[in-house]
């Protein structure tokens, strides 16, 4: 799984869910303060109103009390009505939410003096809060006697209006909340992201990287955190590039030493023969079958070391022409023709001249060595996109789809071939191809005949630096 992907998936939901707990404690804390707030409301009204009522005692006469207590407290007819207006009433004579607020007042004898409330039945006259039932909604209620003149008052507020402002207030501190989390999400991941670049970078050198130019990877840029493991690439890079350079050296040298040898025995071999013609032509014929195989890992030693790879602009005719003319001979002895069929003449394409040359000059020997005497092998040249394609078509056994992928692995000879080969022209060409930024692939034959056709694309511009 992604590092990348598994580290935003925690933290995004490890902040959602921080999120989610402080949205649904602020909602609930808000709603509790809001609670405490409005009951020390209702108390500050009823303290406003005991001050109220204990000056109209000491000034009015107590026949006149409930008059003056109900024009003063009474609520305008405007805030009776329902309506759309706004909270404030049009003609600013009050608020809509004062019909849901009531107040009630009793004397020392608990005769009602003024009564908004309308209670229904009679209730005990207790100092604190409460909740009563009346006109069809809950009320909170609190209730206190003033010890100068023993009235008893008592302020009442609905329980709906309470809990649409407290809703209201709570939501419009948690909506931010909830809002920005999409933004605080966005901003984690896009965090994450830039902080997971420099390990991109330096996974890119790795993965363009070619076994014939392998370097350490810089890591002056890499993270503190991934700097042990960059080093150990680096040490790891250095022992592979160190065991790659064995390999081709043995490789070469392997080879070229036996040139030597197998020419020497080969001669001893002929000498022999004269006396005995009959006896060596097996041993002869093992000889030079080993000779090709070195010839052929000298071949693939010096392509598989081109590390200073720099192709020119060559006529691509002109190579296959070349190539053709090298191996006839070999197609001459089996009475083999080689046919060129080239619609561009002048195909300029950006290539190493030699290496084309070896690639083409080893299908050749292949079709040849494969197909048999009085067939044909065609080579045809035509423009292909933004570059050239290349067939090159025989008449032999052919390939079967399946095992045509291995056909092109090094040192494999499929069962149904025969002849002398090592198993490493089609690796070395489709190796020549890879450096040039081509492609080397097996199809059958177009007109449905048996053989098989060898398919190059080479691209007319030169490759990127590195292409391998």
């Amino acid at each position: 799984m992604s590092l990348t992907r598994t580290l935003t998936l925690l933290a995004t939901s490890v902040v959602l869910l921080i999120a989610l707990v402080a949205a649904v404690w602020s909602y609930f804390e808000s709603n509790h303060e809001l609670e405490e707030l409005f009951d020390a409301e209702l108390a500050q009204s009823s303290r406003i109103v005991q001050g109220l009522v204990r000056h109209l005692a000491e000034s009015e006469s107590p026949q006149q009390l409930p008059s003056i207590l109900e024009e003063t407290l009474k609520l305008p007819e405007a805030a009776l009505l329902e309506g759309d207006f706004n909270e404030i009433i049009p003609d600013g004579s009050g608020h809509k939410y004062e019909k849901k607020i009531a107040f009630e007042v009793w004397d020392n004898h608990g005769v009602a003096v003024l009564d908004t409330l309308l209670i229904p039945g009679e209730q005990p006259l207790e100092a604190g809060y409460s909740w009563v039932e009346s006109t069809g909604y809950s009320w909170r209620t609190f209730t206190l006697q003033d010890p100068a003149s023993g009235f008893w008052i008592r302020t009442a507020q609905r329980e709906d209006i309470r809990t649409e402002l407290s809703e209201e207030l709570a939501r419009g501190n948690v909506l931010p909340l909830l809002l920005a989390l999409p933004l605080l999400a966005a901003a984690l991941i896009f965090a994450i992201q830039v902080a997971f670049r420099p390990l991109r970078r330096l996974e890119r050198p790795i993965r363009d990287m070619a076994p014939e130019k392998i370097h350490p990877l810089d890591a002056s840029h890499a993270p503190k955190e991934v700097t042990g493991l960059v080093h150990a690439v680096n040490g790891l890079l250095k022992r592979l590039n160190s065991a790659l350079e064995r390999e081709r050296r043995f490789s070469a040298d392997a080879a070229h030493e036996l040139r030597t040898p197998l020419t020497v025995l080969r001669l001893n071999l002929e000498k022999a023969c004269e006396a005995h013609p009959h006896e060596f032509e097996g041993l002869i014929q093992s000889v030079d079958r080993m000779t090709y195989l070195v010839e052929q890992m000298l071949v693939l030693s010096r392509v598989d070391s081109a590390t200073d790879f720099s192709p020119s602009v060559h006529n691509l005719s002109e190579i296959v022409e070349q190539s053709m003319a090298e191996v006839a001979p070999l197609a001459l002895r089996k009475h083999i023709e080689p046919v060129l069929q080239d619609t561009t003449r002048q195909a300029m394409a950006c290539c190493h001249g030699a290496l084309i040359n070896t690639l083409m000059r080893s299908l050749l020997a292949n079709a040849i060595q494969y197909s048999p005497p009085e067939t044909e092998v065609t080579t045809e040249l035509t423009a292909s996109g933004d570059g050239y394609l290349i067939r090159l078509c025989d008449q032999g056994p052919g390939i079967a789809a399946e095992e045509r992928e291995r056909a092109l692995s090094r040192f494999v000879r499929l069962d149904q071939r025969t002849g002398g080969g090592a198993g490493l022209g089609l690796a070395i060409a489709r190796r020549i191809a890879e450096l040039h930024g081509g492609t080397l692939s097996l199809h059958d034959r177009p007109d449905g005949g048996p053989g098989l056709c060898v398919e190059i694309w080479l691209p007319a511009q030169c490759p990127s630096p590195g292409i391998a």
